[in-house]
């Protein structure tokens, strides 16, 4: 008979609590094969594909895309028996509606949950002896408290059907509205309650027309436009019903990022100081270092030398290279430089870090600081990438800022601000010539780093920047 198996969101490996469904890859109905990837999730800091854990076919989506929900929450139903013959009986603890729709299909307590070992969002089985049975785990969470500790018994009530994640849209009366997980994510997208639209598919099924129908009646006529403007750019979310605002749910990375930046403006008493220098001496070096053939497979940028400058730095002052830890009144001293690189991706901002940075030559740096920033926007930083940094660096010049006073990446004592180069007058060996000319901006941790030693950190980056050939005298 048909054994129905629900995949619970794993643990990410990131000790996160929550995620939200990205994208469903499956749709009722598809055979699915072990370690298939299934769905894309978000956490808060990166994007996950989960591969299944079962083969069969899939038998029920039980979260729609764009849900947040609790790691341990039943995700998807897979039928992993779909060719055995029919039961006589409806699972226990499904009722009336489990017939007509397979997202009320729940888990036969006496099925006993597929494993596999070879991916690390599967569930793997650990037994009871005291009470003869198999138990689900999900990797890194134990046994659930709540979980059956026995099979079932003829005649005896089964579990408690499990309930979606959100409440699915319903018509006026209660009667849930019928429509695919695409459809359901284009409603959303368009701003369209589902409870408003006439379905004309088979059965009561909303369709992509039905939807894209009742898009083109509801579309506020008022939309707040700025002159010669068709309408305004509107971020994924709910519009009000004039049209003159968007309220979007904060999740994820932002939110994630909000909470950290929060944290770290009032736990770590920030100090910034700021200097302006010459980096015209930068400006042809990048330039030679360009034609070299050594550099010819790298981006050379004003960034790698600055990240250069402020490894040899670091090496000059290694306390400024600390963190606090506030709970045991210490100071941690690192004795290696995860350098990170604040990035703007479309999720929002990751700050991912080039392990054991202080070890590269300036050709490896180059390579790393590609792969940091492209992996980043193509949102696949994983948390290992952006977890144990030691010192930031955030490159505000690209976006023709001249300095700010960045806000400590969380754990860290110091962050460097690399502004905007810019061709301007300047005294250079008693003359006004036209010079490149940048603002460097260093915000520290006043517990740890006092106003000498920022100084002098944010100086020899500076002559760094000013002199290159320092570097080879320091470095």
């Amino acid at each position: 008979m048909p054994r129905y198996q629900q995949f619970r969101l794993p643990d990410a490996g990131e000790g996160l609590t929550e995620a939200e469904i990205v994208e469903w890859r499956v749709a009722v109905g598809d055979t699915v094969t072990v370690n298939q990837v299934i769905v894309e999730i978000e956490t808060a800091k990166s994007l996950v594909e989960l591969p299944c854990p079962f083969d069969g076919v899939v038998s029920a989506l039980l979260v729609e895309e764009g849900v947040t929900v609790e790691v341990g929450t039943p995700i998807i139903t897979v039928d992993t028996d779909p060719g055995g013959p029919e039961q006589d009986d409806a699972p226990a603890g499904a009722d009336a509606a489990s017939a007509e729709s397979p997202a009320a299909a729940t888990e036969p307590a006496a099925a006993e949950p597929a494993a596999t070992s070879e991916s690390a969002t599967s569930e793997s089985a650990t037994s009871d002896p005291a009470a003869g049975e198999t138990r689900a785990v999900l990797v890194g969470y134990g046994v659930r408290d709540d979980a059956p500790s026995r099979r079932r018994r003829a005649g005896e009530p089964g579990p408690a059907e499990p309930q979606p994640a959100s409440a699915p849209a319903s018509r006026p009366g209660g009667q849930r509205v019928l429509a695919k997980p695409p459809v359901r994510k284009l409603a959303r997208d368009l701003h369209v309650d589902l409870a408003t639209v006439s379905p004309t598919g088979p059965g009561g099924i909303v369709t992509r027309e039905d939807v894209l129908a009742r898009a083109t009646e509801v579309r506020p006529q008022t939309l707040a436009t700025y002159p010669n403007d068709e309408e305004p750019w509107l971020e994924s979310g709910t519009v009000s019903p004039d049209g003159r605002s968007t309220v979007v749910p904060v999740r994820s990375v932002r939110k994630r990022t909000a909470e950290a930046m929060v944290a770290s403006a009032f736990t770590a008493p920030h100090v910034s100081v700021f200097h302006t220098v010459d980096v015209t001496r930068t400006m042809r070096l990048v330039a030679r270092l360009r034609e070299e053939r050594e550099f010819s497979d790298v981006r050379v940028t004003p960034l790698l030398i600055a990240a250069k400058a402020l490894l040899i730095a670091v090496r000059r002052h290694p306390e400024v290279n600390a963190s606090w830890r506030d709970e045991t009144q210490e100071i941690v001293y690192k004795h290696y430089v995860n350098l990170g690189i604040a990035a703007q991706t479309p999720r929002g901002l990751v700050v991912p870090n080039i392990k054991d940075a202080h070890r590269l030559g300036l050709h490896d740096l180059a390579v790393a600081l590609a792969d940091l920033t492209a992996k980043a926007r193509a949102g696949g930083t994983s948390p290992a990438d952006m977890s144990d940094g030691t010192i930031t660096i955030t490159n505000v010049g690209v976006f023709g800022i001249d300095t700010g006073t960045p806000i400590l990446n969380p754990g860290e004592s110091a962050i460097l601000a690399f502004g905007a180069i810019r061709e301007q007058p300047w005294m250079h060996r008693g003359k006004v010539k036209p010079r490149h000319v940048t603002q460097l901006a260093l915000s520290f941790d006043h517990r740890l780093v006092d106003g000498a030693l920022g100084s002098k950190l944010l100086a020899d980056v500076a002559a760094i920047l000013e002199d290159p050939a320092r570097a080879l005298v320091w470095g």
